[in-house]
């Protein structure tokens, strides 16, 4: 997917049916565990995951108390998240989503930019650990734009973000700097980055795209 590539809907689609999900994590993300608590949430204060996928941080999540909204394009990757867990979803339709609901989760299968402020009403904060950095330039502006008029004020977000340098790989993912993170949330939202590293060895994957080393940086972001 080129950065100009406005509809990738049907990029991500295909890499669950062609099973081509290296970006699936096997283990709870270290910068979920390590920051999510900087949030001051309650525990009861439902949090939504983007572009949820069958993350197992989503099990965390629930383990902290917390109910847990999620949004993804892939039936597949849906019906894997509960399936792996021992779950029997209940299924119904919802507006332009067929919705996954079982023991504290509900995943929304269906395009992100369908969903309405009602979609995620009560939701306290919301965990992107790669849904800003999985679209191209111009679809990151919607994304942004969309996290704003659907989340209510105060609501919080943990960002996690990747960068490396222009020109050495094409995405996705996509690097995302800390400019461009004030530039897309600063009007509606205060940001706080929380962490900046770089020089990391990229993944394997990445290596073969000519990636030789990346940062990661982590945000709280407050809904104005």
């Amino acid at each position: 997917m080129s950065d100009g590539d406005l509809r990738p809907n049907s990029f991500w689609r295909e890499r669950w049916e062609q099973n081509q999900i290296s970006f699936h994590q096997a283990e709870v993300n270290p910068l979920l565990e390590q920051y999510w608590a900087s949030l001051a949430l309650d525990a009861e204060s439902p949090v939504f995951v983007p572009l949820c996928g069958k993350s197992r941080d989503m099990h965390w999540l629930r383990e902290q108390g917390h109910r847990v909204v999620g949004v993804e394009l892939s039936p597949i990757a849906c019906r894997d998240f509960f399936a792996d867990a021992g779950m029997e979803p209940r299924l119904f339709d919802h507006g332009g989503f067929q919705v996954y609901e079982a023991d504290g989760y509900r995943l929304l299968c269906g395009d992100l930019f369908a969903l309405s402020a009602v979609d995620l009403e009560g939701v306290g904060a919301v965990f992107d650990r790669a849904s800003l950095f999985a679209f191209p330039a111009e679809r990151r502006r919607d994304y942004a734009r969309a996290m704003g008029s659907l989340l209510p004020s105060g609501a919080r977000t943990l960002l996690l973000t990747f960068e490396y340098e222009s020109g050495t790989m094409t995405g996705p993912p996509f690097s995302v700097t800390e400019e461009e993170v004030i530039e897309l949330y600063g009007g509606a939202f205060h940001v706080e980055q929380f962490a900046h590293a770089g020089g990391f060895p990229a993944e394997a994957r990445f290596e073969a795209r000519g990636l030789e080393t990346i940062a990661l940086a982590a945000y709280r972001l407050e809904r104005r």
